[in-house]
């Protein structure tokens, strides 16, 4: 299609016309399809709660004197009076007395046991909409009676009004469309006169005048052309004299336009890039090229969390609140450029690297007033890079500061959502979303940032390290390492070495110099696991390391500078331990500057079937089977079960009844035998009954789920093989076998 079709003003008005024609249609037809689909839907609701209201009446002493055929029969007749109702059943003590189903209760249909003022809207894995009603009868003394309803019906009237919205948009488009064309044509007219008078002008013609007739704006605009015209005619006689003049400029006008073609470079390859982190690597590395001095970083700040943020090298550090502090002030009192001196330099708590210079320019840029960051370049004294290429850097800065404000807007909306995701699904690998280890997030969260030292204390199997490894994720040192050091692993005389290091020739064997954890964690963090474990000697030095930062090694004598956060962990009680004459009281004070106590397992029992959700997918994936749940009675005995192994004992009975299960669920016949035997000592209501009263159990199991023995078995408890071996002592039979 010709481009000139889409110049056009006319073809532009008739768009015009035409959008607003259609955005009118659009609104209008979602305004009245949402009130017409709120109303069907509140309409299909309050029929479907008149029908589970007499229901429930009807069956209501039935159930009580136990007539369950009685009341079978009121739900097969309620279903074949009633289309609109896709299914019946009613459950109490989380048993299915009567149901519609020709196949049996779906199970995840019982699990569903929280509806917003009983009411609920469901998806079946076939994608059918239906509307779920839960009703109580006699106050849920009888039961609970569960109805659903399909959308389908309502939703088909939905998109029938749908359909006839978007015809009368269509009609009133195409007669609007027709009539805009003629009024529009008529307008232009005198325009199109206008532009062909106009074409015949040229240099040689400028003393040619317009005279065309129209609407008093087509007259003014002739007027206009005309006075232009007179106004050329004298400006290119002064033109002439100015040839000279912009001859001498081109070298500059040359300058400027490939500053302003590197700009515009810029703007588009930063416009491709996804995130903050590498828009601002992008920039550092952009103006490194422009400057002869090469020690070029960018500040980020955050202005909401009063944070700020190092980009060098690719890597984006985090500086902590009183850096934001200091820079902030600086940058938001200047309009683009400064420099600093040694003093100044040494007082914005950077990164050693950035303090080598005696000399440092500051760029600051904002987006609409508001300060976003800074670029910051070391110089040496007789540098003249930065006042040379100063505008070069500030038209770059412009350009790129709404990229870097949308990008820092976005990654603070990523951040939100995963903030409620891991409210949801837990924090930095740790799963569980009790109020108790939400208090363990949070002061994750407030502990971090800082380089205070850190007790975690709690029984085995908590998760003491993935809490020490959170705490350095979540801190300026996470781009430096890691070190864990398990001190019930070390004999007392290794583990000063293991800690310190020792010299070549400090003891029998060191036949060379030994790089102690500390030292090689420099920068990073140290996690001392069992710490309760390690002996005095060892407390001793620790203690020095904690006051100075300051290390020997064993032989050495001379100290040795570190800069490393010192993360611990315990299952003992340390201050029992102190008491004892076992630990160091100024050691322990020294490593509970903040104390991090971990719930027991059994004290967030919440979190159990979450857990055991989450170690079986893990386990599933890994051993690469198809296991989709976990069997009620299976999950009953897993939140019963007391854990005194924890979250680890959970994770290796999760992973036992994965390897050992051979259908798509695990069931308590996986579980370890330890668990089952528990089980075993604490009988459940329903193994009680079972024992009285056997075989009518089984026979009333069966008939609730149509002879399906693989799902009788699970209702009951047991494993089909078991199930079978009781079929064959009371001789039950299948009615289809007579």
């Amino acid at each position: 299609m010709n481009i000139k079709f889409f110049q056009s003003l006319k073809t532009m008005l008739l768009l015009t016309v035409a959008l607003l024609v259609i955005f009118t249609g659009i609104v209008v037809s979602q305004l009245v399809i949402g009130n017409y689909s709120t109303t069907l839907l509140s309409g299909a609701i309050a029929r479907a709660e008149n029908i589970a209201h007499k229901l429930a009446l009807d069956v209501t002493d039935r159930i009580l004197i136990n007539d369950l055929v009685a009341v079978q029969k009121i739900l097969d007749d309620q279903m074949q009076t009633e289309s609109s109702v896709s299914y019946l059943f009613i459950i109490n003590n989380q048993k299915v007395l009567v149901h519609t189903f020709s196949d049996g209760v779906p199970v995840k249909l019982i699990n569903i046991d929280s509806h917003n003022n009983n009411v609920a809207k469901l998806v079946s894995e076939t994608n059918k909409r239906f509307i779920d009603i839960r009703w109580p009868i006699f106050e849920e003394k009888a039961g609970i009676l569960r109805l659903g309803i399909s959308e389908k019906p309502y939703r088909l009237k939905v998109k029938q009004l749908s359909i006839k919205m978007t015809m009368i948009t269509l009609a009133v488009l195409i007669v609007t469309l027709v009539f805009s064309h003629f009024l529009i044509s008529h307008l232009l007219k005198p325009f199109i006169k206008l532009t062909n008078a106009v074409k015949d002008i040229d240099e040689e013609n400028l003393d040619i005048r317009l005279d065309v007739k129209g609407l008093a704006e087509v007259n003014k605009l002739t007027a206009a052309y005309n006075a232009m015209l007179e106004r050329i005619t004298e400006y290119t006689t002064k033109l002439k004299k100015y040839n000279q003049r912009l001859e001498q400029k081109n070298k500059d006008l040359d300058r400027a336009h490939k500053q302003m073609m590197t700009t515009f470079s810029v703007s588009q390859k930063i416009a491709a890039l996804p995130d903050l982190k590498k828009i601002c690597s992008f920039l550092v590395e952009t103006l490194q090229d422009i400057v002869e001095c090469k020690d070029l970083s960018m500040i980020i700040f955050d202005n909401e969390q009063k944070m700020a943020y190092l980009v060098i090298e690719n890597n984006f550090i985090s500086l902590g609140k009183e850096t934001f502090d200091l820079l902030h002030n600086i940058t938001d009192n200047i309009d683009s450029l400064i420099f600093l001196k040694d003093d100044e330099i040494e007082a914005l708590l950077l990164p050693e690297d950035l303090k080598k210079s005696t000399r440092m320019a500051i760029f600051a840029f904002h987006h609409h007033k508001q300060i976003l960051g800074a670029v910051l370049i070391s110089c040496p004294d007789d540098c003249a890079c930065v006042k040379t290429e100063m505008n070069v850097i500030n038209l770059i800065l412009k350009q790129a500061s709404g990229a870097v404000y949308r990008a820092s807007e976005y990654d603070k909306e990523i951040k939100g959502l995963k903030s409620k995701i891991d409210k949801v699904s837990g924090y930095r690998g740790m799963v569980g979303k009790d109020p108790k280890i939400q208090i363990v997030y949070k002061l994750i969260e407030d502990v971090a940032p800082t380089d205070a030292t850190v007790l975690i204390q709690g029984e085995s199997g908590t998760g003491k390290e993935m809490v020490a490894k959170a705490l350095h994720d979540v801190s300026s040192r996470a781009y430096k390492p890691f070190i864990v050091i398990n001190c019930s692993a070390y004999p007392a005389t290794l583990l000063e070495s293991e800690l310190f290091g020792h010299e070549k020739g400090a003891f029998t064997g060191a036949v060379l110099r030994k790089t102690g954890r500390f030292e090689q964690a420099s920068g990073g963090t140290v996690f001392l696991d069992e710490i309760g474990e390690i002996s005095l000697s060892a407390q001793t030095m620790l203690l020095r390391v904690l006051q100075s930062q300051k290390i020997e090694r064993i032989g050495g004598n001379q100290s040795i500078k570190i800069n490393t956060r010192v993360l611990a962990a315990t299952n003992r009680n340390l201050l029992e331990e102190v008491k004892n004459g076992n630990f160091r009281e100024d050691l322990y004070y020294r490593l509970n500057v903040i104390p991090i106590d971990l719930p027991t397992l059994r004290e967030r029992k919440n979190d159990v079937s979450l857990l055991a959700k989450f170690f079986l997918k893990k386990f599933a994936v890994e051993q690469k089977k198809k296991i989709n749940g976990i069997n009620p009675e299976a999950m009953r005995l897993l939140l019963d079960y007391g854990w005194p192994g924890n979250i680890r004992e959970l994770e290796n009975s999760i992973e036992h009844a994965v390897t050992l299960s051979k259908s798509d669920k695990i069931f308590m016949s996986d579980l370890p035998n330890q668990l089952i035997q528990k089980m075993n000592s604490m009988p459940t209501k329903k193994m009680k009954v079972l024992t009285a009263n056997e075989e009518n159990l089984i026979r009333q199991a069966l008939y609730e789920c149509n002879w399906n023995k693989t799902a009788a078995a699970t209702s009951l408890g047991i494993s089909r093989s078991t199930l079978y071996e009781k079929l064959k002592k009371y001789g039950i039979h299948s009615p289809n076998q007579g």
